[in-house]
């Protein structure tokens, strides 16, 4: 395939030629404002040399240039390294690698750190390969961690896959493999578990990096245990506490602009009203909707973000590039614009709105004017990834009634999660509920209403219920088997006919997003591969969602990226209170819990 990747290894006499004039340049970048993310500074009048796809002069290029030399005239424009980002989940954007990949790519990104434990809970380590097969089609350098919590939370949930410590070490074997998905199991890592840290130990002696998921808000022994683990970075503070606490331990604090996840606003405050050295910062996606995607922007509109909130635009470039490569120990090869390093540029007009105009990957063009300009074929995805819908038989009304016999007509108390709008947390609230011929209902004055996960992988028939606040929905269910991290069959509603109708509807549909009022479906996103991904475009992909987004609207919802505030309320390693299909999890505690409070 085109833009070829040269290990640095094969090149360096070619580089050493083609710097002293030995041999002239394959490419020529001229007259740029060089964005030296070394030291921090704006270099006038540039000149870049590339051969091999790498990097072999920074400086006056004059005397590498040959008739045969491509030149690029880069006069009025900036020059920085590629975007990376240090922790993305491709799954969560709807499209396998191909099409992510052709819609990040005109906005500078140039490499990602993939942790695709979306599909490895669904289909394992054979969808680990799957996305990894993907990702060879592509010039966007994709590297990948493998998923340490498959399933996330052992023993309170059911996941579709399981992976161990022995898979873990053969993976570090494998070509793009560059350490350890989020290790969301932090209690595990702190209470000793032995299988946990099987999987550090195995990723430490392949001189590979951990990374990290340490979402409580407790900075002292917890956190340094956390660390001397050897886990390395981290993208969940959501407070500037929590990110300075990281940096002044030595860890990566990765702060985080997904689509639902608006943490930069808080996290960088680390930064801006401390000073502080910024080497241990980086700027990442973690989720990411298409629409938001074509709208704004991926590490292009991040790195704006953090220029938004006051830091100055070379540190938060630095913080999307060189402090990226130095966190993964990939700076041999990436992260800034030097003799080298492999010639993957990003060409700005606008600095401080981060105007990208056009980018090269390993010297070569591949998108321009907000396009991809590189062929990428079509991907063809086995049967065996599209057949995880497998509940085993249709579901009722009765399915989605929550039982509390031997309980008067009145009140009782219950447990209610009350979601935080564009927040990971939630909250553990207990609540007075109706309760009517010993079945318990929900309250919309108190924007309450149920809950229901179910199994959807084994046929097991094993199902959670319980209740939600804070999605101010009015009538009408919603349902998805986008839902973190087992991805089971997730159902919210306020009447259980339309759950019912709502989780039928993706048991036949082969997995997705749905939306129903009264009977009828309203909104359908299909995401046929592993219940997680579509095989459309990003743009078509992007109009579902809006109309799915419509549909919320319509049942009363007016809040932002409701999809993936949903999508968290399985995941049982997030504070405070959690759904899965074995029931309703305190997650502070790590116990199951009851829904009635006696």
């Amino acid at each position: 395939m085109m833009n070829k990747y040269y290990r640095l290894a094969e090149v360096t006499e070619k580089l050493v030629a083609v710097a002293q004039g030995r041999e002239k340049a394959d490419v020529v970048i001229k007259n740029g404002r060089l964005i030296n993310v070394n030291t921090g500074e704006i270099m006038d009048n540039m000149d870049i040399s590339i051969t091999h796809g790498r990097i072999a002069l920074v400086g006056d290029a004059t005397h590498t240039i040959g008739s045969n030399t491509q030149i690029i005239d880069a006069k009025g424009l900036y020059m920085a390294p590629g975007f990376m980002d240090g922790h993305i989940h491709v799954e969560s954007s709807m499209m396998p690698v191909r099409e992510y990949a052709k819609t990040v790519m005109p906005h500078g990104t140039t490499a990602i750190y993939m942790d695709p434990h979306e599909i490895g809970n669904v289909l394992g380590m054979d969808g680990i390969r799957l996305m990894m097969d993907d990702a060879k089609e592509v010039p966007l350098k994709v590297y990948t961690v493998t998923p340490s919590c498959v399933p996330a939370v052992p023993g309170f949930e059911d996941a579709g896959a399981s992976i161990g410590p022995d898979d873990i070490k053969n993976s570090m074997e494998w070509e793009g493999v560059a350490g350890l998905g989020e290790m969301m199991n932090f209690p595990g890592v702190i209470s000793g578990d032995h299988d946990v840290h099987s999987e550090l130990k195995a990723t430490l002696e392949a001189d590979k990096i951990i990374t990290g998921h340490y979402s409580m808000p407790e900075t002292g022994s917890g956190l340094n245990a956390y660390i001397a683990s050897g886990v390395r970075c981290c993208h969940e503070s959501i407070r500037a506490e929590d990110a300075l606490a990281k940096m002044r331990l030595g860890m990566y604090a990765q702060l985080r602009e997904g689509s639902a996840w608006h943490d930069v606003k808080e996290t960088v405050k680390s930064i801006t009203e401390n000073n502080i050295d910024t080497r241990y910062a980086t700027l990442v996606s973690d989720d990411t909707h298409p629409s938001t995607l074509i709208s704004k922007g991926h590490m292009d509109y991040i790195v704006k973000r953090a220029i938004e909130e006051g830091v100055n635009p070379i540190t938060a470039i630095q913080m999307a590039t060189i402090n990226v490569a130095q966190c993964f120990q990939m700076d041999r090869d990436l992260g800034s614009i030097s003799p080298g390093k492999c010639a993957d540029i990003v060409f700005i007009s606008d600095l401080t709105q981060v105007k990208v105009e056009m980018v090269l990957i390993n010297g070569e063009i591949v998108a321009k004017g907000g396009k991809t300009i590189v062929e990428i074929p079509k991907g063809v995805y086995p049967k065996y990834s599209k057949d995880t819908m497998k509940v085993g038989r249709k579901l009722t009304p009765k399915d989605f009634v929550i039982n509390v016999e031997n309980r008067p007509n009145g009140r009782v108390k219950a447990r209610v999660m009350e979601i935080v709008e564009a927040k990971v947390n939630n909250y553990a609230r207990e609540c007075m509920m109706p309760v009517l011929d010993g079945v318990l209902g929900i309250d919309l004055k108190q924007d309450i209403i149920k809950a229901a996960v179910i199994e959807r992988h084994k046929a097991t028939g094993t199902m959670g219920k319980g209740l939600v606040k804070g999605f101010h929905i009015k009538e009408g269910a919603i349902a998805s088997t986008v839902a973190h991290d087992a991805h089971n069959l997730l159902v919210i509603g306020v009447n259980d006919d339309d759950m019912a109708l709502a989780a039928n509807t993706l048991i036949d549909t082969g997995g997705g997003m749905v939306a129903v009022r009264n009977g009828e479906v309203t909104g359908l996103l299909p995401l046929p591969i592993a219940g997680l991904m579509s095989e459309l475009p990003a743009e078509d992909i992007a109009k579902n969602v809006d109309a799915l987004g419509e549909a919320w609207r319509q049942l009363g919802c007016d809040l932002v990226s409701p999809f993936m505030t949903m999508a968290l309320l399985s995941l049982a390693v997030l504070p405070e209170l959690r759904l899965t299909n074995r029931g309703l999890v305190d997650t502070v505690n790590f116990k199951f819990t009851d829904l009635i409070i006696e």
